[in-house]
Formats: structure tokens, C-alpha cells, sequence
């Protein structure tokens, strides 16, 4: 059972007991709802009334979109609802996790390009305060995992390298900034991903490493942190089957091999029992598959919380998932002492953060002139400055750069997006249009004359004749976007026109660049000059042309996952 005096609560007397007392006048539907992590899909005033009404939602998450809508959106749910919510962002690399027009700063990739716990500090304090101005008050971050194996996309970006000391380090920079924005960190993705290619998103993943090399990894960081006094822990549909069977106690089959939300022996055992964390568990989005596949829904509903987490990411039908947790509760599958735990540990966070005193005091929502600091100057001006620290050289084999527009003044520009990205089951778009034009528009701007074949006059579809290349360019940048999120287990180059690929590199320089993934080398052996830039915003893209150029020298470092494991990447 949870000990609410103790790390990361430190409750006193008088929280203890609105804590006591609210679950002692709660009902067994609001007990239910206090379990779950709400999708927002309407902020019609109506929709808010009746779903805090009928659901009795402990939490809140959204798609982003203007900070004027989503704190008028928190307002609601706040005014609406008898206990006071924590309402979660998702600012891993800024704002821009948390509010539309949101400042990005730096993901977990960009802050071990830099090398920097201070640009980690600040990409959580910015984005933090941004979260904050809207109303919340819980960060889903920092991101913890290990990228051992360069062909993870999931966390290809948002994990902060291959080694656990560096995790270590950028996530303690990451949790003091996000403290003193005043928001609740969430530690993720228990027990822990980058040790494969899978997406959760769309099958369980596996970190298959043995008991010992994951106490020496993900053990060490998740011990550390919760040591440090992290507050929140979210648990993957991923599966540790050394600990798992360790701690089982028996003989298991592969087949009884299940992901950390369901899975006591990760949970409650190895989580719990063994780091001892006190603190709250909260599932990953449940609409994955990693997830739904596990067991039929009307199972995995209440298991979870059987198997120790306290808070279930997501309905999937409202009235199913409420059902389901509503009968496991009456049936035993969560016991009394299970559900008394789990909303211990979800009044004991919002007590934490202060949530029962500021509802009393009418001030849980800020004041709405706050709402200025949602990307302001000082936050785009952080951004820019980031990148200046991020954007990495990974190779110019070529001796092709600086790229001086008074030498090679005419540029081809190829542009490879992608297919944006699946949240909560929806699919949205990557920077892409938006991106191009501020590329092609920050070139001109540097001196370039750029055809990114999209004018009259530009290369058709076809590849056309060489010395036809050579007449018209001096140089070509390829600019890579390449987004598939919850999609693709793998997301490797797509080259949509015979024009694009890259015929060109023997007959003029070329560089590529990647907005995104900082694997394409496997796609691009034939690179002789590429940079990684990690985030697809307007301060990236000013910062590449500025060392392009060579305005600004490249200060980023790599490490040798860049080379994709590969001997002709380097050439």
C-alpha cells in the first residue's frame, strides 16, 4: 500500500485526510472514473458537462489547438467537476507538446546531439510553463528509454541516447525544469523501449534483454529517478520476460508472456516491490494494439489496475471501458484494497501538486493573461538557440561545405515528407508544406536561387538528361520530413518521383538533410554529405542555413547509431 508521507507525495496530515475523506464519499461509479485518463473528443460546454457528470474522469488529455480554446476547454472541466482534475501535456520537447503554436526546443535526440542537461532543464521549463498557462498540470515526460537499436522509430527522436548515464542526466536536467514550472513529471516507457524495431503501437514490443543487462540499463535509470523522487511512471505495452519469469514464481510459457500494463510481476513486483516506487502508475494510450491484443477488452480493462497501475490512458467506447472497469470492480478482479490503493496514489498526486486547495481557493485555472507566454519571443528566441546547439555534421566526405551562394547560387531542392502520424487514432499531418516553404524561403533569403519543382519551368517527373542537370543547378539540398508514426513498424526513405532519387549525387553536390529520423543513412549510402537537424521547425531551418553556409559553425555530436550498422554509410 502506498505510504502518502513518504517519497514523492510528502503529504501532511490534512491531505491525508481530504484524501481519506474523498474516497470515503465517493461512489463505486466515481471511484471507476477517478481510474481514468480521459481523450478529450468534444470541448462543446454540453459534451464537458455530461461526460465529468456521467464518467467521473480523474484526468484529462487533448489533440493541441489554440491556447485560447484549450484553457477555455480546462476551465470547463475543472469548474465541472467535483474533484479537481490533473490535466496532462505532452511537452517532451517544448510547447509544442502541449498547445497549439506551442514553442518546440529540443527532443531527446537534439539534447544528446548538444550534449546539454541545461538545454534539457530548459526544453521542460518552457515547455512546462507553456503546458501550465493552459491549465495543466502534469507532464507526460521525460521520455527514459535507451535507443539500442538504431531502427527504432518510436523513440528514435524522443529518447536521449544509447547509454543509460546520458538518460540519467538529460532526465534530471528534464525533471527540475518541468518541477519548476510546477507540473508533475511521467517517467516513460516502463520497463522500457529502444531494445527493438516494433512499434506498441501496433504490437507488444519486447525488451528482451536478461534480467542482469536490464538492471545495469533501464533498471539503473528508473531506480535513479524514482530515487531523485519522480512522481509518475508510465508503463508500456512492453514485455520483460527475464523479470517477468523471475519474479513469476513458476513456470511460464511464452504465451503467458504479457506487456508491463498487464502484467503484476512487472508492476507490482519489479516496479513496486523491487525499485520501490511509491509513486503513481499510469498506463500508455490504450487504444494500442500492444495493448488490445493482449486479452479481449473486458479483461484488459480492469487487469490493469489489477496488475498495479492506477490510471487507465483512454477510454475506447466510453460506455464499454466504464462498464468493464465498473463489473471488474464488483466482481473482485480489482479488489477493495486495490482500488483504495490506486485512488490513494491519484488524490495523493493531486494533493502533491496542491490541486485540493487551489479548487477550494477558486485558482486552479491561471490567470488567462498568461496565456502570452505561449510561443513569445524569449521561447522562439530558446528554440533558435537550441538548434544552434543541435544541428549535427555527420558527414561532408565531399569537402562540399560551406556552400557559398556566390559559387553554386542555383539550388535544386528535393523535398521527401511523409504520412504524419497516428494519436488517439486519428491521423495527423508533419510539418511538410509548412516546412518546404520555410526552407526554400530561408535559402533565398542566404543568397540561393532555389527550384524546389513545384514553379513553372521546374524538372518534371522524369530524371531527364544530365548535362540538362548540370546546366541549370549548382548544388542540390535534399531535405528529408519523413514521418510515419503509429503506422510502419520501420520508416524508410520513399522516394514518390524518378526526379527525386538520387541520381544527382555524382553530377553536382549534394546534401541531405533530416527535419526528423536520424536514421537515413541506411536508405542513403550514397551520400557523401548529410546533417542531422532533429526538428522540423522554422528555428531549425534558419540554423541549417546558417551552418550550411557557414555562418555558424556545426556543434552537434552523433553517436554510432548514425551509421546504421554499416560499413559504406561512412564513405
Amino acid at each position: 500500500m502506498v505510504d502518502l508521507k513518504a517519497k514523492p507525495f510528502y503529504l501532511k496530515d490534512e491531505d491525508i485526510q481530504w484524501v481519506e475523506d474523498t474516497i470515503a464519499s465517493m461512489s463505486e461509479e466515481e471511484k471507476v472514473g477517478q481510474l481514468f485518463v480521459n481523450m478529450v473528443q468534444s470541448r462543446e460546454p454540453a459534451d464537458i458537462k455530461a461526460t465529468v457528470e456521467k464518467y467521473h474522469v480523474g484526468a484529462l488529455r487533448y489533440m493541441n489547438v489554440p491556447a485560447a480554446e484549450l484553457y477555455e476547454q480546462n476551465r470547463l472541466f475543472q469548474e465541472e467537476s467535483k474533484i479537481p482534475l490533473l490535466i496532462a501535456s505532452n511537452c517532451e520537447a517544448g510547447g509544442n507538446g502541449g498547445v497549439g503554436g506551442g514553442t518546440p526546443i529540443a527532443n531527446g535526440a537534439a539534447i544528446a546531439a548538444a550534449g546539454s542537461e541545461e538545454l534539457a532543464y530548459r526544453a521542460a521549463l518552457y515547455g512546462g510553463r507553456e503546458g501550465a498557462a493552459v491549465g495543466c498540470n502534469w507532464n507526460f515526460a521525460p521520455v527514459v528509454d535507451i535507443l539500442q537499436n538504431w531502427r527504432n522509430t518510436v523513440v528514435q527522436l524522443r529518447a536521449y541516447n544509447d547509454k543509460a548515464e546520458d538518460v540519467i542526466r538529460y532526465a534530471r536536467g528534464f525533471h527540475r525544469g518541468t518541477r519548476e514550472a510546477g507540473l508533475a513529471t511521467c517517467a516513460k516507457h516502463f520497463p522500457g523501449d529502444g531494445t527493438e524495431e516494433n512499434d506498441q503501437h501496433l504490437m507488444m514490443g519486447v525488451n528482451d534483454l536478461s534480467a542482469e543487462e536490464w538492471d545495469a540499463t533501464f533498471g539503473k535509470v528508473y531506480q535513479t529517478l524514482i530515487d531523485d523522487g519522480v512522481m509518475t511512471i508510465m508503463a508500456g505495452h512492453i514485455a520483460q520476460p527475464a523479470w517477468q519469469r523471475k519474479l513469476a514464481g513458476k513456470e511460464l510459457s511464452d504465451s503467458e508472456i504479457l506487456p508491463a500494463t498487464l502484467c503484476p510481476e512487472l508492476i507490482t513486483g519489479l516496479l513496486r516491490g523491487r525499485l520501490g516506487f511509491n509513486g503513481l502508475v499510469v498506463t500508455d494510450a490504450s487504444h494500442m494494439i500492444g495493448m488490445f491484443a493482449a486479452m479481449p477488452r473486458s479483461r484488459q480493462v480492469p487487469e490493469a489496475i489489477a496488475a498495479g497501475c492506477d490510471m487507465f490512458l483512454f477510454f475506447n467506447d466510453y460506455d464499454e471501458d466504464f462498464g468493464y472497469m465498473l463489473e471488474g470492480y464488483r466482481s473482485g478482479v480489482i479488489t477493495e484494497e486495490r482500488m483504495n490503493d490506486a485512488l490513494s496514489r491519484i488524490l495523493g498526486l493531486k494533493a502533491a501538486l496542491g490541486l485540493h486547495r487551489k479548487k477550494a481557493e477558486g485558482t486552479l485555472m491561471p490567470p488567462k493573461e498568461g496565456l502570452s507566454i505561449v510561443g513569445c519571443a524569449e521561447h522562439l528566441e530558446a528554440s533558435y538557440q537550441a538548434a544552434d546547439q543541435y544541428i549535427t555534421l555527420v558527414k561532408d566526405t565531399q569537402g562540399m561545405l560551406p556552400l557559398d551562394p556566390k559559387t553554386h547560387p542555383r539550388l535544386k531542392l528535393v523535398f521527401i515528407g511523409g504520412e504524419g502520424m497516428v494519436v488517439a487514432g486519428k491521423l495527423l499531418g508533419g510539418a511538410g508544406d509548412q516546412l518546404k516553404a520555410a526552407l526554400k524561403e530561408t535559402l533565398e533569403e542566404a543568397g540561393f536561387t532555389v527550384d524546389d519543382g513545384e514553379g513553372e519551368g521546374s524538372v518534371g517527373k522524369s530524371k531527364g538528361k544530365t548535362e540538362d542537370l548540370r546546366r541549370r543547378y549548382d548544388a542540390v539540398i535534399v531535405a528529408l520530413d519523413v514521418v510515419g508514426f503509429a503506422q510502419y513498424n520501420a520508416m524508410r526513405m520513399k522516394w514518390a518521383k524518378p526526379a527525386d532519387q538520387p541520381w544527382y549525387v555524382a553530377e553536382l553536390p549534394t546534401a541531405f538533410v533530416s527535419f526528423n529520423l536520424t536514421n537515413h543513412l541506411i536508405d542513403l549510402t550514397m551520400s557523401r554529405t548529410y546533417i542531422n537537424a532533429y526538428m522540423d521547425h522554422r528555428q531549425a531551418v534558419q540554423a541549417f542555413v546558417e551552418k550550411l553556409t557557414g555562418k555558424s559553425p556545426f556543434r552537434g555530436r552523433y553517436n554510432e547509431n548514425v551509421w546504421c550498422g554499416r560499413w559504406d554509410t561512412k564513405l
